[in-house]
């Protein structure tokens, strides 16, 4: 798809929903080694006011792990790719997935981790994911394996790959479906849809707004569908803010 690169100028009557990781914050070695700094805590408290409440994080992390970095107790949030959702009424909707399928996996991988001291291996509950930004070598190798995993659990389970780390998960749910469940709802329901990503993950919930005329915005480089660029988090927060701007 032709990419234009700024998205036009965004406006409170919007619908957002944006990513965490690589999008708002810049990425780190390990996930928990994050930063969040207040200035940003305050552009998302903004508008998600002056939106209407209408604004959600969607990201890879646990809601609980969101919560306790974010705070903000009141703001929409899907974790797990959307596996877990919290909507905007504070109700927490969750995709379980099969656990005699994940402790199988995990337990094989535990001498593979034995082996690599470089590779991480995040259990986020309902999905494992394997880290190998510290042991960026080991690729071929990471994917090779999970993908063998995965195949060999049977039906109900998908790869979802990143930057630098594959993760196991339940199918058919995924940061679209979470938007569109979102989409379902006050006060998302009849807004335009915005949904802002850096990684493969983010496809579908670009792909979910593509197809209802919405904004998709790639941050950074990389082949996506989305139809908007922008370079880089800092970039992502001063289009933000500029909603803000508009709103005064």
């Amino acid at each position: 798809m032709r990419h234009r690169y700024f998205p036009p100028a965004p406006r409170v009557e919007w619908a957002y929903f944006l990513d965490v990781d690589g999008t708002l914050i810049n990425l780190a070695d390990t996930p928990d080694a994050v930063r969040v700094d207040t200035a940003l805590l305050e552009l998302i408290a903004r508008l998600h006011r002056a939106s209407g409440n209408a604004l959600a994080l969607v990201s890879g992390r646990m809601i609980s792990d969101l919560q306790s970095r974010l705070g903000m107790p009141h703001l929409p949030l899907a974790g797990l790719h959307g596996l877990e959702r919290r909507d905007s009424a504070g109700r927490l909707w969750i995709h379980a997935a099969a656990p005699a399928a994940k402790f199988a996996i995990k337990e094989a991988l535990a001498p593979v981790l034995a082996r690599h001291p470089g590779l991480l291996l995040e259990d986020k509950g309902l999905t494992l994911a394997l880290h190998y930004r510290k042991a960026p070598t080991l690729a071929a190798y990471v994917h090779q394996l999970m993908a063998r995993l995965v195949s060999s659990a049977g039906p109900g389970l998908e790869l979802q790959r990143g930057k630098r780390v594959v993760e196991i998960k339940p199918a058919g749910i995924d940061k679209g479906t979470a938007v569109a469940e979102y989409l379902a709802e006050p006060p998302f329901k009849g807004r335009r849809p915005v949904f802002i990503g850096d990684d493969l993950n983010d496809e579908h919930g670009f792909a979910e707004v593509n197809k209802l005329d919405g904004i998709s915005i790639k941050v950074g480089k990389g082949a996506s569908c989305a139809r908007f660029r922008l370079p880089d988090v800092a970039a992502v927060h001063h289009w933000l803010g500029d909603a803000l701007k508009g709103r005064q």
